[in-house]
């Protein structure tokens, strides 16, 4: 059969099966979203492999993280493929299943006596977020510290090595593969500190003004199961060196 043949063929499917194109957007969140990686990062992965069992093809597109929450929000774009929840956000986004969970942690120059020890213990810090993040509610809420906005965790990486901030935090895995990634040198200077502020569980969302909010989370979650089931997501986590539970 010609090959203009099985497109047409492939199109026909498509359209019998309602397989759609659904654009996510994100910003950069390495090794969960990553434009730098051609596979897209961890959390590009599942929700394409998610997605396709269910005949539909994912597009990606990368803006800084506040206009990709707005963006999503509005209805602009259908999906963002790793959320934090909070309350607030239950309100204007729709959550899917879990499909992994973040450990967010403290940095500190190396040297500092600081121990995290509950949010008491940031009273009078000055921390470094990345403007739009929900790290937790009890942080987001806290009057104890200041918080400085960065787009992103490696400016907040630069700012407490010229010891412009006094802490930053994010995801364990991002921030180890940030400054593996950008600076390694930065680890004889920088350490996590021990305990965390927040296990996050990570959600793909739609926004509720999007027409087609419920079918998107409702597709993601089906083929979550099956790609549980069929070993493709443990084969992701393995991937990225992260443990699969």
């Amino acid at each position: 059969m010609k090959r203009w043949c099985w497109y047409f063929l492939l199109l026909c499917w498509a359209a019998s099966t309602g397989a759609k194109t659904i654009v996510a957007v994100s910003d950069p969140f390495p090794p969960f979203v990553d434009p730098n990686n051609p596979t897209g990062g961890l959390s590009i992965e599942v929700i394409r492999a998610a997605y396709k069992t269910q005949g539909h093809e994912v597009k990606v597109e990368y803006v800084p993280w506040a206009r990709a929450e707005a963006g999503v929000q509005s209805g602009v774009y259908d999906i963002l493929p790793n959320m934090w929840f909070t309350e607030a956000r239950s309100k204007q986004f729709l959550f899917s299943t879990s499909y992994l969970s973040n450990t967010i942690r403290f940095v500190k120059l190396k040297g500092d006596s600081f121990e995290y020890t509950g949010i008491d213990s940031l009273k009078g810090k000055v921390i470094g977020v990345t403007r739009g993040y929900a790290y937790s509610d009890a942080f987001k809420q806290s009057n104890l510290f200041t918080r400085e906005d960065s787009n992103d965790l490696l400016t907040n990486l630069k700012k407490l090595q010229a010891k412009r901030i006094d802490l930053t935090l994010d995801d364990e895995a991002v921030t180890n593969y940030t400054i593996t990634q950008n600076n390694p040198k930065l680890f004889a200077e920088l350490e996590l500190v021990n305990g965390n502020l927040a296990l996050n569980p990570l959600y793909v969302v739609s926004g509720v003004k999007n027409p087609n909010h419920k079918e998107w989370i409702e597709s993601f979650n089906e083929g979550l199961k099956i790609i549980k089931q069929n070993g493709t997501l443990e084969t992701i986590f393995k991937k990225y060196g992260i443990t699969y539970k």
